[in-house]
This record gives C-alpha cells, structure tokens and sequence, in this order.
C-alpha cells in the first residue's frame, strides 16, 4: 500500500474522471490507472465501477471512500504533530528541483542571492525528476518547485493553488565533441572557429546523424520534440543511445558518441574550454525555456509559510517588478 493511492482514489472519487484526475495527480493516465488497480489489488475488491460514465464507485468504493478519507487526515495530523518536533528546521527553505536545474542553475542562482538577499538563507535541496519534483511539491513536502516552462510540455499546477515568479530564461540547443583536427586549436583559444564532429543539417543531406535522446518519458524530450517539428529540413537522426538526465547524455556527447539537446548552462565550461561546441547555426533547432519558481498561495496554504520563505518570496516579486 502506497499513501499516494489513497490520495490517486479520493481524487478520483470527487472528480469522477480518470483524465481529470491523471491530469490535477500529475502522471499520465495509464499510470493513474494503473495506481488505482494496484489499489483494488490490495483491497481484493473493485472500487470503482469502469461500465458507468462519469465515472463511479461501487458499494465498496463508497465505504473505502470514507475510509480512505480518515486514513489521510490521520496521516496528515501526524506529519504535522512531527514537523512540531522539528523546530530547528524552520529556518530551512527546502526546494525540489529537477536534476538538470540543481546542477546547474540553482548554484549560480543561489550564490547571486545570497550576495543581495539579506534574509536568513539555510537551505535544503532536493533533486528530482520532473514529475517527482513536482509530486513533492504538491505533496506539502517542501516550500518552493524550481523548475522549466515550456509551451510543449507545461506543468499543470492549478493557478488557484500556486503561483509562480520568472527567474530567467535557458536557451536547449544540439551540441556535439568538436572535430578532432579542431579539439587541440580549441583549448588553446576558447573563441576559435570549430566544427562540430555531427552537426545540424548533416554535411551531407541525408546522413545519418547519430543522436543522444532524452527517454520518452523526461521533460527536455517534449520540448526537443517540439524542436524537431518546427525544423524547416526533415532531420536524419538515428538515435543510438537515451537517458533521462542532460547531465548523462552530455557525458556521451564528449566523448564523441553523438549529437545531443543540452541546456547552454550545462555545458557552459565545456564550451568555454573547447570540449563541446555548437552543432548547428546560433537561432536554428533550439527552443528557450523559461525557469520558473513556485510556491503555493497562502491563502490556501496547508500550513503557515517559513518566514524566510516569505521574506524571500517578496524579496524576488520585488526584483521581478523592479526589471518590467
């Protein structure tokens, strides 16, 4: 039994939807499905009745309902009786940040905060995936969400709950290990001409392009998609490896192995030292991202917000104000 069952039920019992549901949990619907399978597994009874729409539950639903109800706020009431133990830990903002944000926007960003933000600034980092960086969030289990925005794969955080302040912009484009006859005249001068070792169109129109794909499921592969789509040329890209995090496929790209969409502040150093350089013309196959920071609204609060987390958040609005 997991408590994000319960919760995936009670969603669906108030919404009478698996789409709607999926969509306010954060997980596609096949997950959500699935979830809520795994639930009946455990209970070894239908709860819910899939022959009627709207969507409803059976006899057994009903009661479990209830149930499940008082589970939740037992369980609630019980995390807050132990965070009254944890007193010292008021002080702490504790973010959830996707993994390619927490290696690299959130130490820059953090360390030009702390030289104008005069506000207490422990914090508590923890890095994610996507969709379980916003899970933790929603979930009430830190204060703020640091993460990407993008048209084609925007979060759906409902905006009666959350808001959001900008924080800047990041530029996804293709980047590829320079030619070897280049690599050494591009460590000796960063700002050398270079070509890249597989660039964007290939030299030769259809050759073969070997490419470093985000799996199906990651954030950055919606957007890169959406890249691909808007290409003014049909790209010949034959994906030979993938992962879910921009920090493995940029460890593939230098050593050689193939063309990848990298964030231009992972590979800010390796572009300055030569290892990595762009592979295609500056404005063609990239897409800007906006990274966003969000917090649930107090009025709607679970809970008071820190102080230092209001302190910060009025800190940055007024910067953000100040820049219109």
């Amino acid at each position: 039994m997991e408590t994000k069952w319960l919760e995936d039920f009670v969603s669906l019992a108030e919404t009478r939807s698996f789409s709607r549901s999926a969509q306010l949990r954060h997980v596609t619907q096949p997950a959500f499905s699935r979830r809520i399978q795994a639930l009946e597994a455990w209970t070894g009874i239908d709860l819910v009745d899939r022959s009627s729409y709207p969507t409803r539950l059976t006899p057994a639903g009903e009661t479990f309902h209830a149930q499940a109800l008082e589970l939740l706020e037992l369980l609630n009431a019980t995390r807050n009786m132990m965070r009254g133990f944890q007193a010292a830990g008021q002080d702490t903002i504790e973010f959830a940040v996707p993994h390619t944000l927490a290696f690299t926007f959130f130490p820059h960003w953090l360390m030009e905060l702390r030289q104008h933000f005069n506000g207490a600034m422990k914090t508590r980092l923890t890095a994610l995936n996507v969709h379980d960086a916003v899970l933790r969030f929603t979930e009430g289990a830190c204060d703020l969400l640091i993460a990407y925005h993008h048209d084609a794969a925007p979060l759906q955080l409902a905006h009666e709950r959350y808001e959001m302040l900008s924080l800047g912009t990041e530029t996804l484009a293709p980047f590829s290990k320079p030619r070897p006859a280049d690599a050494a005249r591009a460590g000796a001068s960063a700002g050398a001409d270079t070509e890249p070792l597989f660039q964007l169109p290939p030299a030769r129109a259809g050759q073969p392009v070997p490419y470093l794909a985000y799996a199906s499921g990651a954030y950055m592969a919606r957007v890169v998609e959406k890249i691909l789509q808007r290409a003014e040329v049909a790209l010949p890209l034959d994906a030979v490896y993938e992962t879910d995090m921009a920090e493995g496929l940029k460890a593939m790209a230098l050593e050689g192995h193939g063309l990848a969409f990298l964030p231009e502040s992972a590979v800010h150093q390796e572009l300055r030292a030569g290892r990595l350089v762009r592979a295609s013309a500056a404005g063609r196959f990239e897409a800007t991202m906006e990274v966003r920071l969000y917090r649930e609204r107090p009025e709607v609060a679970r809970h008071a917000a820190k102080a230092g987390v209001q302190a910060l958040w009025e800190f940055l609005g007024a910067q953000a104000a100040a820049a219109r």
